[in-house]
């Protein structure tokens, strides 16, 4: 018989940390007048981090009066502290911490080695993305932007900063984005903005750079001018100043267009004044975006797309997409539109490969269906794979409350009959018109349950082909 006794082991090197018994180590944590000295047990810190490991195994560590002396200078004690206990007790409590003290132990943990906490922090920031980037973008992006370690995290942020960029450029603390960060969204071609927003928000950065800058440009003289070019030098070619209006570049550039050099403005009047003339400094191309998807749908939206897309690939959540969507979402068949019958169904969706179906319930905004990775055919015949799943919206507005569920892989994943319409699983997910045109059933076999009726009035459906981009 077995036993389980960790969790009295972790209490036990909890209390070990805090009464300090027979402890061989000293670190010096952090600088004056935010300093405080740590004491540890050499054994447990070599077991739980390889930083600590390394540190007390070469020769020329400091000891004195029989201790080891480290010095960490550069981790806050209160991080420390709470970085120590969870390497005695393996626990840690990161929910009630702000985006700034999170990103300040996904520091103190990367120098420690300590990479289980340091993921698991990580997959917490992008997991709760929005709130913390919503309060704070600027902070968190030139945080992350120096450390190498979260280069992920840095392109999960940037993704969600272009997809919904008033997160950044409306935020109180725009104007002190560094020019590095600051260059490297402009030089995106998905910063989902008009492009004369952007170049406005680029004067209000630039003016704020040097507070000596009227921002009535009226009194400028050559010097104001001299210092705003020299600001926005090496921005100005990330503009596409020819996706600007004749109307907005008068009123909103002009004023500042000494800084432009006067080959390009010329080029630019040209561009507004002759309809067929072809610009010579066009050098950026047309913007497009790697997030935006057409959906032709009157059930879901892009947001939809986002967790199918995840589903499909079975993203973990520190790998999840956000906004890209590397699939195609083809309408084959609308039920009201192209007709309720199979022989419709199976005209429109037979042999086109990969495709989702997307159904209404009756009057609610409830939407469920299922992913068949395989394909649709009239062949009287079952299909096997454990790629495919069937998922349930109680609300198609909120995300949050979903389910899906995959096939555990038996030979009923999808079914092919003729005279049926899509059929998930044994009796899992299914349209047989043996109850009506309007009725799908839910009997738990193949997958697990959804916790739907068995029987469900249905408004409509959909279903589309899924190509890879």
């Amino acid at each position: 018989m077995a036993y389980n006794y960790e969790s009295d082991l972790s209490e036990a090197f909890g209390q070990l940390l805090k009464v300090e018994t027979d402890y061989n180590v000293i670190i010096h944590i952090g600088k004056e007048p935010n300093f405080k000295e740590f004491h540890a047990h050499s054994y447990i810190l070599r077991c739980r981090s390889e930083h600590f490991n390394k540190l007390l195994s070469d020769e020329n560590i400091e000891i004195k009066d029989g201790k080891y002396i480290i010095n960490k200078p550069n981790i806050s004690p209160r991080v420390f502290n709470t970085i120590l206990k969870y390497i005695y007790t393996g626990k840690i409590d990161i929910a009630n911490k702000t985006g700034n003290d999170l990103l300040n132990f996904i520091f103190a943990t990367d120098e420690l080695m300590l990479n289980k906490l340091t993921k698991q922090i990580e997959e917490f920031i992008i997991k709760n993305r929005q709130q913390y980037l919503q309060n704070d973008p600027v902070e968190i992006l030139q945080i992350i932007h120096y450390c190498k370690s979260l280069a992920g995290l840095k392109e999960f942020c940037l993704d969600e900063i272009c997809f919904k960029p008033n997160i950044l450029f409306n935020s109180d603390k725009f104007t002190i984005l560094s020019a590095t960060l600051l260059e490297i969204i402009l030089k995106r071609d998905d910063l989902n903005l008009e492009e004369i927003k952007i170049w406005e928000y680029l004067v209000k950065w630039g003016l704020a750079q040097d507070r000596s800058l009227n921002q009535d440009t009226t009194r400028w003289d050559k010097d104001d001018y001299s210092v705003f070019k020299r600001i926005l030098h090496k921005f100005i070619p990330l503009i596409r100043f020819y996706e600007i209006s004749s109307e907005d570049y008068f009123n909103k550039v002009k004023p500042y267009e000494d800084v432009i050099p006067k080959e390009l403005r010329d080029d630019i009047l040209k561009s507004y004044m002759i309809p067929s003339y072809k610009p010579i400094y066009a050098q950026r191309s047309p913007k497009h975006s790697k997030f935006n998807v057409n959906i032709d749908s009157i059930m879901i939206n892009q947001e939809h797309l986002t967790l199918f897309t995840n589903w499909i690939d079975k993203k973990k959540e520190n790998a999840k997409y956000i906004h890209y969507i590397p699939y195609k979402f083809n309408l084959l068949y609308r039920a009201s539109r192209d007709g309720n019958t199979a022989a419709v169904f199976h005209a429109k969706c037979d042999n086109k490969g990969a495709n989702i179906v997307i159904v209404k319930i009756t009057n609610s905004e409830q939407i469920i269906g299922g992913y068949n990775p395989l394909f649709w055919d009239s062949s009287n015949s079952c299909k096997s794979t454990r790629d495919s799943f069937i998922f349930s919206f109680a609300n198609k507005d909120d995300l949050q409350k979903t389910k899906i569920v995959y096939s555990n892989g038996d030979q009923f994943s999808m079914q092919c009959y003729s005279h049926c319409g899509p059929i998930f699983g044994n009796s899992d997910l299914y349209l047989n018109f043996s109850s009506g045109p309007n009725i799908w059933n839910h009997t738990p076999y193949s997958y697990p349950s959804l916790g739907l009726p068995s029987s469900m009035n249905v408004e409509d459906y959909e279903v589309f082909q899924v190509i890879k981009k």
